[in-house]
């Protein structure tokens, strides 16, 4: 037996067989991978069953004995005997040379600590239900020194065009406040007494309190400011008044500045989704997204 039909035999029993054991060797073992990203996420590859070597046996699979007994027509103690003998060599080789290339299908290796492992061909094929299939490109075209020029050129408009925080509203000068007079106060009337009641004579009685003569200029003043610390309430309300156009006028700059940010961002995603991805992801990220 040669290594070129030892690998062909390991294929042919692959294609319908998730696991094909080599006694006192180890096993292969298929599994289906699914559709994966690359190209930074703009292409989608088919799903495929990948190939790889375990250093473990499988006693209940006998599938490469009867394979070569049915081909060869040959009695399982015969197949059994010559299989044994060139897998022990195949295992000679590993531990030695460390190398033992199966044509077709790949190369099997060795550590320093005698730990085996399979490296696959590239071209492998070994999933029948992925005929035709290919990979599939979510780029429509690729973009052109012009466009990318037009692009950038468009993107410093819309950045010089945008307008610019609205301007803090000069307070109105409020005029000065002129004294007032004071509100005439009627006297009151004497409270009604029945009739054919005898009443005293009125006396007109006035009470003096030491308090002190305030001269006619300093009574304005006075007054004035009373006026002032009447009307004090309707001045704060108007200062209310300004601080929330002033509040309004921040929010909506803010709001403003939000959305032409969020337009940058969305233009510069088509113009350059390379450096977007630099910001969106680390180093480690990148590399296993374009894998």
């Amino acid at each position: 037996m040669d290594i070129d039909l030892f690998s062909e035999m390991i294929k042919n029993l692959i294609l319908d067989n998730d696991e094909v054991t080599l006694p006192g060797l180890g096993t292969f073992v298929s599994e289906l991978m699914p559709s994966t990203f690359s190209d930074k996420g703009y292409t989608i590859n088919p799903p495929y069953r990948r190939l790889s070597f375990r250093q473990r046996e499988n006693n209940a699979d006998t599938s490469l004995y009867d394979f070569y007994s049915k081909v060869n027509d040959l009695d399982g103690d015969t197949s059994s005997r010559i299989l044994g003998d060139f897998i022990s060599g195949l295992r000679e080789q590993l531990l030695t040379k460390k190398l033992v290339v199966l044509p077709g299908l790949g190369r099997l290796r060795a550590t320093k600590e005698n730990t085996f492992f399979f490296i696959a061909d590239e071209d492998l094929d070994i999933y029948p239900y992925g005929c035709g299939l290919g990979p599939v490109s979510l780029k429509t075209h690729e973009e052109t020194d012009e466009e990318v020029s037009a692009a950038v050129e468009e993107l410093q408009r819309i950045v010089e065009s945008a307008p610019e925080p609205a301007e803090k509203p000069a307070p109105a000068e409020t005029p000065a406040e002129a004294p007032t007079e004071e509100p005439e106060v009627e006297p009151e009337k004497p409270a009604e007494t029945p009739a054919g009641t005898p009443t005293e004579p009125e006396r007109l009685t006035y009470k003096f309190e030491n308090k002190p003569v305030i001269p006619v200029s300093r009574r304005s003043r006075h007054r004035s400011k009373n006026i002032r610390n009447i009307t004090g309430s309707k001045g704060s309300k108007g200062t209310d008044g300004r601080k929330r156009r002033k509040a309004l006028v921040w929010l909506l700059c803010i709001l403003g500045a939000a959305l032409l940010a969020l337009g940058i961002f969305i233009l510069l995603a088509h113009i350059a989704p390379d450096f977007i991805d630099s910001i969106l992801y680390t180093p480690e990220e990148l590399r296993i997204i374009n894998y």
